[in-house]
């Protein structure tokens, strides 16, 4: 038995104490001194053994049986069903338009307070300090997306034929082909920046950075360094002039360490969930273009547990961000 952490009594002792009075014909007051508590405390003890025997001397649930402001069924399986498609806390009170700590209490005690990370390195947590000290880039490929919407759609039950053709090795090759999102996170404020382009070569990449760099400068941000994994792209001759032009500092993570760069990482995590997978598309064409309506929202209103629950133009210096 599970006992209150200031208990006088173990469940031996209530007994002992009950059986006192009850079998033995002691008194209250005899009892109480002979068991090291107050009159009051015997008196509860033996009167639930009287009514309820050994099960009546069990600890009981101090928690009121009636709440006027308790938290509807409905409401805490809502909670509970935004949870399982990876809404943060404080994204189910802005949607629900519930107090942060409602939702995290009903979370934890659905045991959803947080997403395991089975299998994963413990993070170690680390912010520059001020917004443009550390540019975070990384390119995510995705596949196209042809004749409609496919498998996850469809639930891969239905076939989906995207065409084929076969080339000159005798290979059945899909036509639909890929396409490559290519982001940017500043480290201090997560203001990030993205675009869908045709491939991932060192031109390719060398006019994304022009542009991110234009980008987070509007935002009164101005890029000193930038830091990518080891991709041919970033190992290119001409990427290095293009970081020199700019002034900027390249920096490249540990081989085969995809945690140095794990900002852009889970940014790329928060941009499949919310964007890439977050709806279902009909092409390629009409997903490219709810791109900019989802970085707009991720920038200005859902909130980063790691920035106070706050938005990243809050961290920004751009005038009137803070609104």
């Amino acid at each position: 038995m599970k006992l209150h952490g200031n208990a006088a009594l173990s469940w031996r002792g209530r007994r002992e104490l009950a059986r006192r009075v009850v079998v033995e014909g002691w008194t209250l007051t005899a009892a109480a001194a002979a068991a090291g508590v107050s009159v009051r405390c015997a008196r509860k003890w033996v009167g639930r053994y009287r009514l309820a025997g050994d099960q009546g001397l069990a600890d009981r649930s101090s928690a009121p049986r009636r709440v006027a402001n308790r938290t509807e069924a409905a409401r805490i399986e809502a909670i509970t069903k935004l949870r399982r498609l990876r809404f943060t806390a404080a994204e189910i009170a802005e949607t629900l338009a519930m107090p942060l700590s409602t939702v995290s209490g009903i979370l934890t005690r659905s045991g959803l307070g947080r997403l395991a990370r089975v299998g994963l390195e413990q993070p170690v947590r680390y912010e520059r300090s001020r917004p443009g000290e550390l540019l975070h880039i990384d390119v995510k490929k995705l596949g196209r997306i042809e004749r409609g919407a496919g498998k996850r759609w469809r639930d891969g039950t239905r076939q989906h034929y995207t065409g084929s053709y076969t080339d000159a090795a005798g290979r059945v090759r899909r036509k639909a082909g890929w396409e490559y999102v290519h982001i940017a996170v500043d480290d201090h404020s997560r203001l990030a920046y993205a675009e869908v382009l045709a491939d991932e070569k060192a031109v390719t990449a060398v006019g994304f950075l022009r542009r991110a760099v234009a980008f987070y400068r509007r935002h009164g941000i101005e890029v000193e360094r930038v830091l990518t994994d080891n991709g041919s792209a970033y190992r290119a001759t001409i990427h290095a002039l293009a970081c020199r032009a700019l002034g900027i500092h390249h920096l490249r993570s540990r081989p085969y360490r995809p945690q140095t760069n794990g900002k852009a990482e889970r940014f790329i995590r928060t941009l499949l969930n919310g964007w890439a997978y977050g709806a279902i598309y009909r092409s390629s064409n009409e997903r490219t273009a709810a791109l900019d309506g989802w970085l707009w929202y991720y920038n200005h209103r859902r909130r980063h547990s790691a920035l106070g629950h706050q938005p990243p133009i809050s961290r920004t210096n751009l005038l009137g961000s803070y609104s």
